[in-house]
């Protein structure tokens, strides 16, 4: 049985699902960013206890076939944004539809139907979300975090930063106390 989790986007997460299925008693074969497979035949009462665990920790069930496929697009966003290391040989779109094995117009007017923005919007959102906690690790130059996050250049980079965020990453990054005001735009 194959169930899908809204919310879950990081490997924390994956401790948290992980967890929550032993406390339940479930055994697994498969746990991914946004889904598990139970093995056996699971009670209505450990899938109860289960839910519940996840949902005290901002998890969630998803029920909905809509609700599953968004929580997919999401997760292959969340894994693309998350590996870094080496560029997409093509570009994102493709990648998605080839993830997902669905038409990208199909996938691009489901998102955007559910989530009131789209798919582009919300991978702006989230690589911003990515560079300001790069930037906050105070690890990194903004040219490095540029080239990380597959940006064309720091020019590029501060333009969507300032657009979503009202500032640029330098001001940001040279006042700490910026962040705090920054934390529900985004």
């Amino acid at each position: 049985m194959e169930l899908f989790i809204k919310n879950m986007v990081c490997i924390r997460c994956k401790m948290i699902v992980k967890l929550e299925l032993e406390k339940a008693g479930l055994t697994f074969d498969r746990l991914e960013l946004g889904r598990v497979h139970i093995t056996g035949t699971p009670g209505l009462d450990q899938l109860e206890e289960f839910r519940q665990g996840l949902i005290n920790s901002g998890l969630e069930l998803i029920k909905s076939k809509k609700s599953i496929l968004v929580e997919k697009i999401k997760n292959v966003i969340f894994e693309m944004l998350n590996n870094t290391a080496e560029p997409l040989r093509m570009n994102f779109s493709d990648h998605l539809s080839e993830k997902l094995n669905l038409d990208y117009t199909y996938l691009a007017n489901m998102f955007s139907e559910s989530q009131e923005t789209s798919i582009e919007q919300f991978i702006i959102k989230q690589k911003i979300q990515k560079v300001k906690y790069l930037i906050s690790c105070n690890e990194l130059t903004l040219t490095e975090i540029s080239w990380k996050m597959h940006y064309s250049s720091v020019a590029h980079l501060s333009t969507q930063f300032k657009k979503v965020t009202g500032i640029t990453p330098s001001i940001y990054k040279q006042y700490p106390q910026s962040r705090y005001l920054l934390l529900e735009n985004v």
